[in-house]
């Protein structure tokens, strides 16, 4: 099959909306194909219900369902590129191990010459025969005479760290590039799964200040008079995201830029809110926190340290509730920085946020909801 070929194949499976391969794909009225999620969110985020591919407008929104001869192509043309990917991994795994093994044959051969070098100079820096020392090496003979060469020491040149610089440089160049790449499309495939998020002004300590449009929280020294309805946290600075989630994926995205403390993740519906809280998976919250500036932790059972150098500026979440996964990840560096895997869920699952304490101003820049680079890549097609 021709490049070109293959090239259109692609573009079948392909939602023009996300510009992915379908998810549990649905057929409009007029003949145009889209993942369920993205057209149920394009015509959430418009007055009218609007073909993105026509622009044939419905009266009355469609019912989706899902089409299942689609359906079974999009899953064949997964495996089968799945199966692609894998061999072209391997591939390239079986050139880089013949690369690296070339490597080793010519640092064994370095090495072992400058074993032989080593032994031959260190022969001849004990040498009496000073005029035997200076027919070996033709530099010395252009010293000025009458030079008192029996302090002369010749010392072999090191050879010390030279498999490891070059072990260094083969991450480097090979696998720290595959592993970015990698990461940058697991990154791209779980935006796909973005969810508008609010803050739930029920649920906000009183500490807490919330934007109009419930996009951004941060802590106030001044507490002010609320009334303590069962929903919200009384002791802890914390506030949940208004929207719940009890099936599927979801996704959002957080701004921790300028902040030395903050707190992130979902919690269940069920959890307390009343006193000291306790940020355990037993408990009912998934979340990772910063601590003191650089002190980076994912709150599991027990607790487990994280080396982020630099720290994440903007921090992804992300939920599989069939699966049991939440997973956190460095949108700038688009990397993963830690996933909770084997969750078992049973109840409705919130977003969590706490901007922690003010700090006397240190820490007192805001948690942003902020959509991804999707989402504005959508907006700037449709206004355009």
């Amino acid at each position: 099959m021709s490049a070109a070929s293959n090239l259109r194949s692609e573009d079948q499976f392909l939602c023009s909306i996300c510009l992915d391969v379908f998810t549990d794909p649905v057929t409009t009225s007029c003949g145009h194909n889209f993942c369920k999620t993205c057209i149920s969110q394009h015509w959430d985020m418009n007055q009218s219900c609007q073909c993105p591919m026509c622009k044939e407008t419905f009266y009355t929104r469609p019912q989706l369902k899902i089409n299942t001869f689609i359906s079974e192509m999009v899953a064949q043309f997964r495996r089968e590129a799945q199966q692609k990917l894998m061999k072209e991994i391997e591939d390239k795994q079986e050139a880089t191990e013949k690369q690296a093994e070339g490597l080793i044959k010519d640092l064994e051969q370095e090495i072992s010459e400058l074993m032989e070098r080593s032994s031959e100079v260190e022969q001849l820096s004990r040498s009496e025969d000073h005029l035997h020392l200076l027919q070996s090496f033709s530099s010395l003979n252009a010293a000025p005479p009458g030079k008192d060469w029996t302090e002369v020491r010749v010392h072999p040149p090191s050879y010390e760290g030279t498999v490891g610089r070059a072990v260094a440089q083969l991450e480097e160049t090979v696998w720290k590039p595959m592993k970015k790449k990698l990461f940058e499309a697991e990154l791209q495939r779980v935006q796909q799964h973005e969810v508008d998020v609010t803050l739930d002004v029920d649920t906000a300590h009183p500490d807490l200040i919330l934007s109009d449009d419930g996009k951004q929280v941060c802590h106030s020294d001044v507490e002010k008079k609320l009334p303590d309805n069962p929903e919200r946290f009384s002791h802890c600075v914390d506030v949940l995201g208004e929207q719940s989630f009890s099936s599927g994926r979801f996704y959002f995205e957080v701004q921790v830029k300028g902040k030395t403390a903050w707190d992130l993740g979902v919690a269940t519906e069920s959890i307390n809110r009343k006193g000291n809280i306790k940020l355990r998976p037993q408990d009912g919250f998934w979340t990772v926190v910063l601590r003191n500036g650089n002190e980076y932790i994912a709150r599991a059972s027990p607790s487990v340290r994280l080396c982020l150098h630099p720290g994440p500026e903007k921090v992804g979440v992300f939920v599989d509730y069939e699966e049991g996964l939440v997973s956190f990840y460095d949108v700038g560096a688009a990397a993963l920085i830690y996933s909770f895997t084997g969750c078992s869920f049973t109840h409705k699952l919130h977003p969590y946020f706490s901007p922690c304490f003010n700090d006397g101003g240190k820490n007192s820049a805001p948690l942003i909801i902020c959509p991804t680079h999707v989402w504005l890549l959508y907006g700037a097609s449709e206004s355009s």
